[in-house]
C-alpha cells in the first residue's frame, strides 16, 4: 500500500512538473530568433503533413480531411526522461472558414503531457489532429485545452479497408501519429494544448490572438502559404 501511495505521489508530482514546462514554454516572451524558429516550424509542419497524406495507409485520413474544420500539425513531439516521462512539442493549427471555404494562416501552440504512452517505441512522434466540429475549433481558440476532457477525441483509423470506419466518427478531434515510420501511434488523451503568444507575434510581427489568425483572418505571412495550400488541396481532393 505504501509503495502504491508513493508511486501515485511521484506521478502526481511529475504531471505537475510537466504542466509547468508546457505553460512556461507557451507564455515565454518572444526572442530574437523566434521569427526564424516559427518559419522553420511551419516548413516542418508542411513536410509532416505531406508525408501523412502521401502514405497509402493514410487513405482514411483523406476522407476526414474533406470534413475537416481545422488541422493541427506537430512535426516532433518528444518523450523526455523525467520521473514518469514528460512529453512535449510545438505545433501549428489552421482553420477553415465555413462560408468561403478558405483556410486560415497558422496559429502556434505547444502540446505536451507527462506521458503520451508511445506504443511503437521511440522518443519522437509526428502528430496530425483533424478537427471535425466547430466545438473542436472553438476549443483551440482558448488559451489552453485538455484533449479528451475539454473536447471529445478519437484515434483515427489507418490501413487498407479502414476508410469505411471514418463515416461513423463523430469526435470533435481525430488524432493521427507516427513514430519511427510506424502508425501505431501515441495516445494523446489528457494532453495539454496551449497557445504560444510569443511565437504568434514573432511570425506575424504584431500581437495577435488565435481568433485574430484563425477566425478574423487579420494576420498573414507569405511563409505560411505552402502549408495552407497543401492542407487546402488535400481537403478538396476527390480521390
Amino acid at each position: 500500500m505504501l509503495d502504491r501511495t508513493r508511486g501515485a505521489g511521484w506521478r502526481s508530482t511529475a504531471r505537475a512538473f510537466a504542466a509547468l514546462i508546457v505553460c512556461a514554454a507557451a507564455s515565454a516572451p518572444a526572442r530574437a530568433d523566434d521569427a526564424l524558429e516559427t518559419k522553420q516550424l511551419v516548413e516542418k509542419a508542411k513536410l509532416t503533413f505531406d508525408t501523412f497524406v502521401a502514405d497509402p495507409q493514410m487513405k482514411p485520413m483523406h476522407d476526414l480531411l474533406k470534413r475537416a474544420k481545422g488541422v493541427f500539425v506537430a512535426p516532433q513531439v518528444i518523450r523526455g526522461a523525467f520521473v514518469v516521462g514528460a512529453s512535449g512539442g510545438s505545433g501549428v493549427f489552421v482553420a477553415k472558414d465555413s462560408a468561403s471555404g478558405k483556410w486560415s494562416s497558422p496559429a502556434f501552440y505547444t502540446i505536451g503531457d507527462v506521458s503520451f504512452g508511445l506504443q511503437a517505441g521511440g522518443d519522437a512522434s509526428e502528430v496530425v489532429l483533424v478537427a471535425l466540429s466547430d466545438r473542436g475549433v472553438s476549443a483551440l481558440l482558448s488559451d489552453s485545452l485538455k484533449l479528451g476532457a475539454d473536447v471529445g477525441m478519437a484515434v483515427g483509423p489507418v490501413g487498407a479497408g479502414a476508410e469505411a470506419s471514418t463515416a461513423g466518427l463523430s469526435a470533435d478531434i481525430v488524432s493521427y501519429s507516427r513514430s519511427k515510420g510506424a502508425y501505431a501511434g501515441i495516445s494523446l488523451e489528457g494532453s495539454l494544448v496551449k497557445t504560444k503568444p510569443g511565437w504568434n507575434k514573432a511570425f506575424y510581427g504584431q500581437e495577435v490572438t488565435p481568433t485574430d489568425i484563425l477566425i478574423k483572418g487579420t494576420a498573414t505571412n507569405p511563409a505560411a502559404e505552402p502549408l495552407v495550400s497543401a492542407i487546402a488541396k488535400a481537403s478538396s481532393a476527390t480521390n
